[in-house]
């Protein structure tokens, strides 16, 4: 596949796509990092996994339920990673997910599994979920959450909850005590400068024996991503982006009559003004993670 068969790619224009800001003080560290001597640690797999944990737990600005109900860790290169062993395991079944959804899920799906939007057909139990908690396509939790993990729980079907974009959020109630969940996920990617190092963390209820797993137990692991991820949780609190951009969001979201999001990287035009930043959802995202570092000339927009 080439880069311009990817549908709705967005990341040329100016709110297009979703990174994490630039922000010089996380990129200072970026450059100060490693010391690579402890690449040959046997333990720092399992330090990464329990500082994670940590640092998910230590933010303030969102509420957690039902976290501490998956005993279980792995690190995963980001959250795809996460994503690709859910399909694995549960290729047999349907994948669904709600439209402005992740577009790897779709990319993934397309000529390798049956799958469907959530919004075109009913639930059936032969299904499997995927969707992020805050929301990919608006950074708020989406609104028909808790009814789905209600009928998935009702009809046994497994659900992947993707939380990417914590890190960048707040005043978000990450529900995750319906039983139908049996993997959760985080990333560093939305967060941080580091997408590319593929820095993230696997929640499970239980010990399948999975390939990611199997990785843990054999010291199979990115112990570069580990060891960066750990200057992170040493040097930056989980809600330090969203603390630090709020009030350029406010002002950018001014500027361009947008709502601000509950996740900092966004604005999101419910009036459709930018019909071009449609994602396949009923809004348009906006997402300034470009501008906040070089700012724009919204006079031009």
């Amino acid at each position: 596949m080439k880069m311009t068969d990817i549908p709705n790619d967005k990341r040329s224009m100016d709110f297009g796509s979703a990174f994490a800001i630039a922000d010089p003080e996380t990129i200072k560290l970026l450059r100060q990092t490693f010391n690579f001597t402890d690449l040959n640690s046997d333990s720092i797999i399992d330090e990464f996994l329990n500082e994670y944990d940590t640092w998910i737990k230590s933010g303030t600005l969102n509420v957690f339920t039902g976290l501490e109900d998956f005993k279980y860790k792995c690190y995963s290169n980001g959250t795809t990673e996460s994503f690709d062993k859910f399909y694995m395991k549960n290729s047999k079944r349907r994948f669904r997910c709600y439209k402005g959804e992740y577009m790897y899920h779709k990319l993934a799906w397309r000529d390798k599994f049956d799958w469907q939007w959530l919004e075109e057909a009913p639930l059936h139990k032969n299904d499997a979920v995927v969707i992020s908690l805050p929301f990919a396509d608006t950074g708020d939790k989406h609104t028909l959450y808790h009814e789905l993990m209600r009928k998935c729980s009702k009809l046994n079907i497994p659900v992947l909850v993707d939380c990417a974009y914590y890190g960048a959020c707040r005043h978000i109630h990450i529900d995750l005590a319906y039983p139908c969940i049996t993997d959760v996920t985080f990333s560093l990617s939305k967060t941080f400068p580091v997408a590319y190092a593929r820095i993230g963390i696997r929640y499970t209820r239980v010990d399948d024996d999975d390939t990611m797993f199997v990785y843990h137990k054999i010291n199979y692991n990115n112990k570069i991503g580990a060891l960066l991820g750990l200057e992170y949780f040493k040097n930056f609190t989980p809600d330090y982006i969203s603390n630090k951009y709020l009030d350029k969001q406010t002002e950018f979201c001014n500027n361009t009559n947008v709502l601000p999001s509950k996740t900092v990287l966004f604005g999101i035009d419910n009036n459709n003004k930018y019909p071009q930043y449609n994602r396949g959802g009923t809004s348009n995202r906006l997402s300034f993670h470009k501008q906040y570092i070089k700012g724009l000339d919204f006079a031009s927009t």
